[in-house]
């Protein structure tokens, strides 16, 4: 007969590892343990982005390829834009001048 695989098995070293990280999120939650590290995101101000390049929320939408509910939600901050489109609207704050140029050519 064939061998017979245990299919919760779980390496001990892999369990040791997951049990020690839930004892320090423990330790952490109850201030007991203060955290590797803390990561404090900034919100973006979608708003205020489309502003400084003096654009209206329709041809804003547009260029960077959202739609204008889509940004509407952003700049009320009902929603918050993701991955790349965190990434553009950090582009065209940082180099509003290019950016535009950028996006009004594509």
């Amino acid at each position: 007969m064939g061998k017979k695989i245990q299919p919760n098995a779980v390496q001990p070293s892999v369990f040791e590892m997951l049990s020690e990280s839930l004892d320090q999120a423990r330790a952490i939650r109850r201030g007991q343990l203060a955290p590797g590290r803390v990561t404090k995101l900034e919100p973006i101000d979608v708003r205020a982005i489309r502003e400084r390049v003096q654009m209206s929320q329709a041809d804003f939408a547009a260029a960077i390829h959202v739609s204008k509910r889509t940004l509407q939600n952003w700049e009320q901050r009902h929603r918050s834009p993701t991955g790349p489109a965190i990434a553009l609207l950090r582009i065209v704050e940082r180099a509003p001048d290019l950016a535009v140029k950028v996006l009004q050519s594509a």
